[in-house]
C-alpha cells in the first residue's frame, strides 16, 4: 500500500490525518490477520521515526525520506513524489525479485507514485480515490480555495493506469466515470467499515461523566478536521438560531467540536473559536483536540446527536462510527453521506443555517425520534464491518493477479503472495 501524505500512524483529526488513515489502518490489519504480508510506505514527518515500524503483524509502515519532516503543506507534495518514488525504488532494489505483487495506492498523490511502482515490478495497481478534485471543487465552501488543476491532471492519469478502481459507492463510481471517463468495467464498488469492537452502545449517563459533560445537556457532537470543506461553521450558525428561536435553550444545549484545524483551515486555526465568539455563542461551544479510538467511542455515546455538515464526502466514516455506538445523525445530503446514514437519521439539502438549526432543533427535541432511529443506527452499522471491507478488497486484488496473469502469459505460473485465486463472487 502506498500512503504519500498522511502516514497510519497519524492522529486521525489533525493535519490531513483523517478517514483515509483509518482505512489504510484497519484494512491492512484485518489483511496481515488473514496471511496477506502488507506494507505501507508513507512519508518520514519526523527524523525520530524508525525506517521500519510494525503495525500491527504481517503489517509493516515504511518511511521514506522525501522532503523536509516539517511544515510541507500537502499542496507542496507534489514536488517531492520523485524524492519518494526514488526512496521506494531503492528499498525495492533491496528485496528480492517479485516480493511485491500488487500495489494498492490512497489517494492521488499516492496513485502517481503507485503507477511508477507498478509499471517497474509489472504488477496490478489497485487504486482508492478517498476524494476527489472535481467533485470537491463542484461544491466548495465560500471563500474556500479549489483543488488545482495540476490534481486533475493528475487524477486522470492515475484512472487511466489504474487496473483497478475501488470506489466507496455506487454515487462515487459513477462520478469516476462521468467526471474521469474511467472504464465503468474496471470500477468496483467496496463499502468502508467500522470497528465494531471499539465503537458500541453505552450508558449515555457513564460516557457524560467520562468526557466531563453535564448530565442533563442537549449534546450536539462534531467530529473532523476543522477546515471550510468539513463545514463545521455551518453548524455554528445553525446553533446561533437555535438559541436565537428559543433563547432558554441555552441553559442546557452543549455543541462539542473535537478536532484540529487542517488545510485551509490552518490559515485560520483559531477562527472557529473566534466565530463562535461573534455569533455569541461561545459559552455554549466546547472545542476539545482529537482523542484515541476508544476516547471518541465515549464522545460518540455522551451525544444526542453528531452532525455532519461536510460539503464533500466520499463516504463519511464518523456517522457510521457514531451510528454503531446508537447516536444518531444529522449530515448533508452529500457524497457518501447517504449510503452511511441510511434511515438512521436525517439528511439536510444544501448548508442554509435556518434549515440546520430545523432539523437539528426537531430532533433534539424529540426523544421518541432519537430512541427510534438509535435503534436504527446500531443495526445499520451492524451490517458494516472492516473484515467485510477486506473480504471485498481481497476478491477486488484476486480480480486484478488473475487479470494480469490473462493479459501476460509468461506470468501464468505466479503465486500472487499467497493472494487465493478463488472464483469471485
Amino acid at each position: 500500500m502506498i500512503s504519500v501524505h498522511t502516514s497510519p500512524l497519524d492522529q486521525p483529526g489533525t493535519g490531513d490525518a483523517g478517514g483515509l488513515n483509518v482505512y489504510v489502518v484497519e484494512t491492512a490489519k484485518r489483511l496481515g490477520r488473514q496471511g496477506i504480508e502488507v506494507e505501507i510506505f508513507t512519508r518520514r514527518t519526523s527524523a525520530a521515526l524508525a525506517e521500519t515500524v510494525e503495525l500491527s503483524p504481517g503489517v509493516l509502515v515504511r518511511h521514506i525520506d522525501a522532503g523536509p519532516y516539517e511544515g510541507l503543506a500537502k499542496d507542496d507534495l507534489p514536488g517531492q513524489l520523485c524524492a519518494f518514488a526514488a526512496g521506494v525504488m531503492g528499498h525495492v532494489a533491496r528485496s528480492p525479485e517479485g516480493h511485491y505483487d500488487l500495489v494498492h495506492s490512497h489517494y492521488w498523490l499516492s496513485g502517481q507514485v503507485g503507477w511508477l511502482a507498478a509499471d517497474r515490478w509489472d504488477v496490478p495497481l489497485v487504486h482508492t480515490m478517498h476524494t476527489m478534485a472535481r467533485v470537491k471543487n463542484a461544491s466548495l465552501a465560500q471563500d474556500d480555495r479549489p483543488e488545482p488543476s495540476g490534481r486533475e491532471i493528475g487524477e486522470e492519469q492515475v484512472v487511466r493506469a489504474a487496473s483497478l478502481l475501488v470506489a466507496n459507492t455506487p454515487r462515487e463510481a459513477s462520478q469516476l466515470v462521468d467526471l474521469y471517463d474511467a472504464n465503468p468495467d474496471l470500477v468496483e464498488i467496496v463499502s468502508p467499515g467500522v470497528d465494531l469492537e471499539t465503537f458500541t452502545p453505552g450508558d449515555m449517563s457513564a460516557a457524560r461523566s467520562a468526557v466531563c459533560l453535564p448530565q442533563d445537556a442537549q449534546v450536539v457532537l462534531f467530529v473532523g478536521r476543522i477546515q471550510p470543506l468539513k463545514a463545521p461553521d455551518v453548524l455554528l450558525r445553525a446553533v446561533a438560531k437555535l438559541l436565537e428561536r428559543d433563547p432558554a435553550r441555552r441553559q442546557k444545549l452543549v455543541v462539542a467540536v473535537l478536532g484540529g484545524p487542517s488545510g485551509t483551515g490552518l490559515e485560520k486555526p483559531r477562527g472557529l473559536q473566534q466565530l463562535a465568539r461573534e455569533l455569541g455563542i461561545a459559552d455554549v461551544v466546547q472545542f476539545a483536540p482529537p482523542v484515541s479510538r476508544v476516547g471518541l467511542a465515549q464522545w460518540y455515546r455522551a451525544a444526542d446527536v453528531l452532525a455532519v455538515p461536510s460539503y464533500s464526502e466520499s463516504f463519511g466514516l464518523v456517522a457510521l462510527e457514531a451510528e454503531a455506538c446508537g447516536t444518531p445523525v444529522v449530515a448533508a445530503d452529500v457524497g457518501g453521506l447517504p449510503d452511511a446514514v441510511g434511515d438512521t437519521g436525517r439528511l439536510v439539502s444544501g448548508h442554509d443555517a435556518d434549515d440546520w438549526a430545523t432539523a437539528l432543533g426537531n430532533l433534539l427535541d424529540d426523544d421518541v425520534a432519537r430512541k427510534e432511529l438509535s435503534g436504527k443506527a446500531i443495526e445499520h452499522a451492524a451490517r458494516f464491518s472492516w473484515d467485510t471491507t477486506s473480504d471485498q478488497l481481497l476478491h477486488v486484488y484476486r480480480h486484478a493477479c488473475r487479470s494480469a496473469v490473462e493479459e501476460s502469459p509468461d506470468l501464468s505460473m505466479v503465486d500472487f503472495a499467497g493472494i487465493p485465486t478463488a472464483p469471485i463472487p
